[in-house]
Order: structure tokens, then sequence, then C-alpha cells
């Protein structure tokens, strides 16, 4: 009987549904494993009020992978207007993921049963069953807690590690066994794109998680970011990229990466708009091989409203390209 090709999407942040968004509708069966370590914006306003995983990751990718018509998906993810007071902010896709965490008990089960509520096709995982905090050391000795601290702090990152919330009763963050089984069984690995120390290691940094992504027969697939990240990868080539989740997981675990050559207009970019950014993210394709990756450079840009994303069609192609090398 035929199966269709597994492929799980690590991630977060925005990068996370641009993957979803290109694979879905394609002959896989995607899961997206989502970072639960936000705590900024209405995710970290809702986290700290009721204590909820937070859910503007989870929200997106549900989006990404939904059946539903444009409308309802529209009306899941509208956000209220600055000015509407008590509810500022918050994207209404956030309020429900909340509500029914607290009516099941726990964000698992209730991302399960929002799923077929919203005609997911595929899998919607949070990494954990409870918010996670995000510790950073930086180079100077400094740490700090909380994903949207470190941020702010624009120094340069040593090293990160998740901490289960203070008012947990566990010693160490672990993930779902259904996050760990969709691991083993992959065919094909996918990290990225988005913020290295911020989306990606979270997730790799959950102790069950890291072990199956090294362990799995997976194919495991780094896709780079475009540009650098302001405080986190400044003046990162790809290399430095792959060696920062090398160094955090204690061995050469990557073993493709898909890098952007498509150059970037100086004049395109609006770093005001964009102000997280600053500047193409350099190629060191010697590197790379060193650290014992396969290199696939190609077009993956997809310039929009005076920003370079990934584009999602050429790059969900090259993703099931790989599977089709590796199986055939």
């Amino acid at each position: 009987m035929y199966q269709k090709p597994k492929i799980v999407v690590i991630g977060g942040g925005t990068g996370l549904p641009v993957i979803l968004r290109g694979l879905r509708g394609k002959d896989v069966d995607i899961t997206a494993v989502v970072t639960v370590a936000d705590d900024g914006g209405s995710s970290g306003v809702l986290r700290n009020y009721i204590n909820v995983v937070p859910p503007g990751d989870i929200r997106n990718a549900l989006v990404a992978l939904s059946d539903l018509p444009k409308l309802e998906q529209d009306i899941f993810q509208y956000r209220f207007d600055s000015n509407d007071k008590f509810l500022a902010g918050h994207a209404i896709g956030n309020l429900i993921i909340s509500a029914l965490s607290e009516m099941q008990g726990d964000i698992f089960t209730a991302v399960q049963e929002l799923s077929g509520m919203m005609k997911i096709c595929g899998h919607v995982y949070p990494v954990a069953n409870e918010p996670l905090t995000l510790n950073a050391e930086f180079e100077d000795g400094k740490q700090l807690s909380g994903e949207s601290e470190i941020t702010k702090a624009h120094s340069k990152i040593k090293r990160v590690w998740v901490t289960p919330s203070e008012d947990s009763d566990k010693h160490e963050a672990s993930a779902m066994p259904e996050v760990i089984d969709a691991i083993m069984n992959a065919d094909e690995i996918v990290l990225g794109p988005g913020s290295l120390f911020t989306s990606i290691l979270p997730n790799l940094m959950i102790k069950n998680v890291g072990e199956a992504v090294c362990k799995t027969k997976a194919e495991v697939i780094y896709v780079c970011n475009i540009m650098t990240q302001k405080g986190e990868t400044d003046n990162f080539t790809d290399a430095d990229h792959v060696r920062v989740l090398n160094k955090h997981m204690g061995q050469d675990f990557i073993d493709t990466v898909l890098v952007n050559i498509q150059p970037i207009p100086e004049d395109y970019i609006n770093f005001q708009q964009w102000n997280e950014i600053s500047q193409p993210v350099g190629h060191d394709f010697q590197g790379l091989r060193k650290q014992g990756c396969r290199v696939i450079s190609s077009n993956f840009v997809r310039l929009r409203d005076n920003g370079a994303f990934h584009d999602q069609e050429s790059v969900a192609a090259e993703l099931l390209n790989r599977l089709h090398e590796v199986h055939d």
C-alpha cells in the first residue's frame, strides 16, 4: 500500500509558514513542529495572563495548512487595532487557541482538536505541552532569559538553552511522544528558515527532540536564511549558521543546506521597515562541505514589499527533489 513520504518541518516565526504553504497540496505527509518559547506581542501577553503556551506561531502554522475558506482564515488571523484597549493587538486565533487550551487542560490536545475544525492538511504539533523559557549566554558572559529580552539585547550570542517555565514542576523540558515519533519516522526533516537562536534552536535544545533529530534516518535539511539578523547573526555566512547548529548539538548533524545565491538589489530593501535584518548572508561553500554538508545553491528569493523572502514554490520544489533523489 502506497504511503506518502513524511516531511517534518521544525521552526517558528514567519519562516515556518512559508515552507508549510509551499508543501501544502503536494503528495507528502506534513508535520509542523512549532516552537513554544515565544514571549513577545499578543502571545507574550496571553502567556503572562493565563500561563498558556504562546499561540502565535501555532496559529500561523494552522492557517498555512488549513483548507478553510479564505474569509474564515482571515477571521482567525484578524488582529484587533491598537486602540481597542483590552483586546489591543490580540489575534482572534490566539484567543481561540488559549480558550481551547483552558477547556482541554493542555495545548497539545487543543491544537489537535482545532486542527480538525480548521481542516488541516497534515499535523501541527507544539514542540512541548507547556510554555518554555529561552535562555542565552552572550559572548561577553552576560546571561538573559526570555526570547524578547534576548532579541532586544542586540549582543553576540554564544549559546542558548530552554527551561520549563517558573511555575512548572518539571526539571527538564521534553517533547510529546507524537513529536518524537514524527521525527523518527520521517523521510525528511526541514529546519528553517527563521531566526537561528530564537526560532530554530529552542526546539532542538529540548533534549529528546535534539536526540531524535540526530538519530533519525531522515535527511536533515537546513534552509539557510537569506538575510542576517541584527543581534543574532550579524556578519554570518551560511557555514556560520550551520556551525552554530552543529555546536549546539555536539555533532555534524545537518546533511543538506539550501542556499540562496540570487543577489539582493541594495536599493530594494527598506531597512527601516524590515529593521531586524542587516545584510545578505555571506557564502562559504568550503566551510559547509567541511562540516559534511551537501550544498544546494539556487535562486530561492522572492522580493516583495521592499524585503527579501524565501520563495515558497522554489524551496518546496527542491525539498521534493531531495525526497525523490533519496528514494529513487
